[in-house]
């Protein structure tokens, strides 16, 4: 099995284009085809596809990698009309409807009993709060959330974003300096849900010199998982 692979699943437009990546703890043993034997699963998703956002933007991949240090099997799909993937942009409705088709191709290849994790960067992040509330309702929710430049309230030039809620233990992290979204809409819809926001001062929405706090505060505030 080869340690990193490009797929193509059937979503409900056509292809979707999926990275599929190995856990990578030094300490972890190996399972079925030679890959480290995962501890979780995790779809990591990227900024809006209009925008150039693509899966292999610098903190999405940042994100999967954190992840694959955690023990996790990464997925990165390009949302629809984004490289492989086929179909038109949908504004996160569609979107979130394919990223079930990862989901279930994700839990059908590497079993149901491993937790599934989500993270998210910007529109990606408004995306994956959509699928964690859809998982819940389905009976298999996400068992942690990472939320990066999380999409919410009204960005000039695109759109408003009514983001969904997610569970408390989310871990929420936002630039000071964002200029795409700004900190206050993420903190007007943390409140009232009991969300604390990890704000990184002097950075903006990209993470630009900062990725490697990205990292620093998803370990701080990991905990070991059942």
């Amino acid at each position: 099995m080869a340690r990193h692979e490009r797929i193509l699943l059937e979503g409900p437009a056509g292809a979707l284009e999926v990275f599929v990546e190995p856990p990578s703890p030094p300490s972890a043993g190996r399972g079925a085809g030679g890959w480290p034997t995962p501890t979780g699963i995790a779809l990591i998703t990227h900024p809006h596809p209009l925008y150039g956002g693509t899966a292999d933007n610098k903190v999405v991949t940042t994100l999967a990698k954190t992840f694959r240090e955690l023990g996790c099997i990464t997925l990165r799909p390009n949302f629809r009309g984004v490289g492989g993937s086929a179909g038109a942009h949908d504004h996160g409705i569609a979107e979130t409807d394919d990223l079930l088709a990862v989901h279930a191709y994700a839990r059908k290849r590497f079993g149901a009993e491993l937790p599934f994790f989500l993270g998210g960067f910007s529109f990606g992040a408004y995306v994956v709060a959509r699928l964690a509330a859809k998982l819940a309702e389905g009976g298999d929710p996400a068992r942690r959330l990472v939320l990066v430049g999380t999409a919410s309230g009204f960005i000039e030039g695109l759109r408003s974003y009514d983001t969904a809620a997610v569970p408390a233990d989310s871990i929420v992290i936002h630039g000071a300096q964002d200029e795409t979204v700004p900190l206050a809409n993420v903190l007007a819809w943390a409140e009232p849900l009991d969300l604390a926001v990890s704000v990184v001062p002097g950075t903006d929405h990209f993470f630009h010199r900062k990725l490697h706090l990205i990292r620093r505060i998803i370990d701080a505030q990991w905990k070991p998982q059942p």
